[in-house]
């Protein structure tokens, strides 16, 4: 069975599309975080200006004034400091960007004119305790890796398309299943081809975090989602949790989204005599359901979130709500994934089966 394994695993790492795969997904990571840092812009209002490095050492200085944990005087104290001084032309202060503090300060308690709105903390974020810090990095990053991870999943169904497909045009199998037997066989493929799909995601996770790490340092993990730059204010995760926790729940979800792709690629992988008829038949399946028009209010749109693109995508699975109490709706994605990836293995080794005996 291990020299199986291996075989399977050799075959799958030798093929350009799979090296084409992760060198493509390593390439993006590095360009799009080394564009994003590139682009940090920020001002302290006062005389320090800067963009790349300095916009992040900027507004980590400004962290670190004001960080921890969020009050009314010092709510108070950072609208005195970031007044603005320039004329708004008629735009929302809100909308207004200095550095990272400022504009998440800006979202939740200024007015059209950049003055103090009137509210309290608690009247804003209610009985949630919101630890404030630099996690403009690391929100970027979240977002970086949304785009990356989709990409990810995508790629381990293009890796894992011709798993089953490929074998039907040769005799390779059939030597195989005559010495080892058609279970082992099936098996060794699904073990190979989920361990490739899987290592995959954990290589764009890994260097994504790293390089986010070295950036960025490690201070914001810790600090609320909450307390956002207008980029995150509205249409990110509207739960008080932290960067830290934010990125387990996003990792979590990028391993059962690669989970329950690569078990729709086995099914349609055996059932397709071709690896490019499996492999769009997989694409078409991963990507169909952001295409239909279901609005977020619609039951069937938490039917929707729970299919593997939507584990990638993760905001919007995490933004649906919380049921069963505290349980967030977005830990059903692990059933899911098992569920997908238990049906495409059962319908793999049956469909497959055939060939091997015929």
């Amino acid at each position: 069975m291990k020299k199986l394994i291996q075989f399977e695993l050799r075959k799958l790492c030798a093929a350009r599309l799979t090296q084409a795969a992760f060198l493509t997904l390593l390439l993006l990571s590095a360009l799009l975080g080394f564009s994003t840092y590139q682009n940090m812009y920020a001002f302290d209002g006062n005389s320090r200006e800067g963009t790349g490095r300095a916009a992040v050492e900027i507004d980590q200085s400004i962290a670190e004034n004001y960080g921890g944990l969020l009050t009314d005087e010092k709510v108070r104290r950072m609208m005195e400091a970031f007044q603005p001084t320039q004329d708004l032309h008629g735009m929302h202060a809100a909308y207004l960007y200095q550095n990272a503090l400022q504009s998440a300060l800006f979202c939740n308690f200024s007015d059209s004119n950049g003055n103090w709105n009137g509210l309290s903390v608690s009247d804003v974020f209610g009985t949630e305790e919101i630890q404030i810090g630099y996690t403009y990095g690391w929100l970027k990053t979240s977002q970086n890796m949304v785009k990356l991870l989709i990409l990810s999943s995508f790629a381990a169904a293009m890796i894992t398309a011709p798993i089953f497909s490929g074998e039907y045009e040769g005799v390779d199998q059939i030597i195989l299943t005559s010495r080892y037997g058609k279970t082992k066989c099936s098996t060794a493929k699904v073990i190979a081809g989920s361990f490739t799909a899987l290592f995959l995601t954990t290589v764009v996770s890994a260097v994504n975090l790293i390089y986010a790490f070295v950036l960025y340092g490690s201070s914001g993990l810790g600090c609320s989602i909450l307390f956002a730059p207008a980029d995150f204010s509205e249409a990110y995760i509207p739960f008080n949790l932290t960067c830290g926790t934010l990125l387990q729940y996003q990792i979590l979800l990028a391993f059962t989204g690669t989970l329950g792709i690569t078990g729709i690629t086995f099914a349609l992988s055996a059932v397709c005599k071709n690896p490019m008829l499996s492999l769009a038949a997989s694409a078409a399946v991963y990507f169909f359901p952001v295409m239909l028009p279901v609005p977020e209010t619609s039951p069937l749109f938490k039917f929707l979130t729970l299919l593997p693109i939507y584990h990638a995508q993760f905001v919007s699975l995490m933004s649906i709500g919380q049921c069963s109490g505290s349980v967030l709706y977005a830990q059903l994605a692990v059933p899911a994934a098992l569920l997908l990836m238990g049906a495409g293995i059962f319908i793999s080794r049956r469909v497959f089966a055939k060939h091997q005996v015929s």
